[in-house]
């Protein structure tokens, strides 16, 4: 969850104290070698720590004696050599061993989980999905301590002030919770427990789920759970409501409608001929829903409904959205996707890169040139899709990137390119 490297939290640090904005603890970005500047640093985290309520003792001997750890600077600015693509992103994250393992746990916990879901809203198997994406149910939480990969981050210019509240609430955490430095241990970005919570996430919506008096989530499976129902609902989880379902597009669609960004009425989408997997329109509910294609006409089309904003709200991910409600799907006993998830083309960051520069330049706007397939992209992939006769489904085929190169600003893509 609330993490860098299994997940992307999108909580921010609480506002409070001294903004580090401006310090670096890099000599050199490029090089990550810690400066001597560190020790001052900490001083001023100090300062914040105990304007924030942290007691003396805890600033002293726990934050005053942290070391950096220069592992975890390696980790923040470690960059992906290839694209991710859905297949391979889906394929290694909703797996039959999660699958039975979930259905394990569901069962495990069938009596609790009720309760929560009762309380919260959340059913049950969408827990249990959070809970195995995040950790494997457990078996893998981190190990590297928290409060000094908080603190190295919290040095470092590039996100110093959001790291610097994490690390404050971190301290009040453990002070909280009767905690020791070695009980806190995580991602290398903070993340902590069954649920990978973040320490604001923790300190704000982290539930005792046992009754003993203490929230425990690196050891207690049942506060893990109560906190995950008791955040979803937070976020906005409606009640009595799926994330989205796999659906099946009528011939000739328009695939100009597809996009994050344009959710319409189920009655639209039931004029437009989307059918569920089992042959049925989808329904008529007073409901909005945008479509997804994340591997393009050839793989499976999503249609996703508010509850899949939630998610995204724990993960800003389009992926883990759809890996997430496919998973609860799954661990509830539904089947798996209708269609194979099918061979994509495999891009470096900078042939994406390239690719996204030369949209650019055609006049389709796709943003800063990232190497990222986000939703900028592929609407302007879409665009340029339709000006050259492809199939308009937003997603970057080798046919569609070579289309690109060969493209040398004709009359006919300009025009197509201002009318988008």
């Amino acid at each position: 969850m609330f993490q860098f490297s299994l997940g992307k939290s999108v909580l921010t640090a609480l506002g409070i104290g001294l903004s580090l904005s401006s310090f670096s603890l890099f000599a050199n970005d490029t090089e990550l070698s810690l400066s001597d500047e560190f020790p001052q640093c900490v001083a001023r985290l100090q300062t914040q720590a105990l304007a924030a309520g942290v007691s003396q003792a805890t600033s002293t001997d726990i934050l005053g004696k942290v070391q950096p750890l220069e592992t975890i600077l390696k980790y923040d600015r470690n960059q992906p050599e290839f694209v991710q693509t859905f297949t391979g992103y889906f394929s290694k994250r909703v797996t039959d061993w999660r699958v039975n393992k979930g259905r394990e746990k569901l069962r495990l916990h069938k009596e609790f989980l009720q309760q929560l879901t009762n309380k919260y809203g959340v059913p049950a198997h969408y827990l249990i999905a959070f809970w195995g994406l995040e950790t494997n149910f457990g078996s893998y939480k981190g190990k590297i301590p928290t409060i000094r990969a908080l603190t190295t981050l919290a040095c470092d210019k590039r996100r110093s002030a959001y790291f610097s509240g994490e690390l404050v609430q971190a301290l009040l955490l453990l002070e909280r919770e009767g905690l020791t430095e070695k009980d806190m241990i995580g991602s290398w970005a903070g993340a902590m427990g069954h649920t990978q919570f973040m320490p604001t996430a923790y300190m704000k919506y982290a539930r005792d789920g046992d009754g003993d008096g203490k929230v425990d989530l690196w050891n207690n499976e049942k506060d893990a759970l109560a906190s995950a129902a008791n955040f979803l609902q937070n976020l906005g989880w409606k009640a009595g409501y799926r994330w989205g379902r796999e659906v099946v597009l009528p011939e000739n669609f328009d695939y100009q409608l597809a996009g994050k960004s344009q959710a319409q009425s189920l009655p639209f989408w039931h004029d437009k001929g989307l059918t569920k997997v089992n042959g049925q329109l989808v329904g008529k509910a007073d409901l909005t829903a945008a479509l997804l294609i994340p591997a393009g006409h050839t793989g499976s089309a999503f249609l996703v409904y508010p509850n899949f904003d939630v998610i995204l709200r724990w993960n800003n991910s389009e992926y883990y959205g759809i890996a997430v409600g496919h998973l609860a799907d799954r661990i509830s006993g539904q089947k798996d996707l209708s269609k194979p998830l099918p061979a994509l083309p495999k891009y470096t960051v900078d042939e994406m890169k390239d690719f996204q520069d030369k949209l650019n330049q055609l006049g389709f706007d796709v943003g800063v040139a990232d190497g990222i397939l986000g939703p900028a992209t592929r609407k302007g992939v879409r665009a340029f899709q339709l000006s050259v006769g492809l199939i308009a489904d937003g997603y970057p085929s080798k046919e569609t990137v070579d289309a690109a190169k060969n493209v040398i600003f004709p009359e006919a893509v300009k025009e197509a390119a201002s009318a988008e």
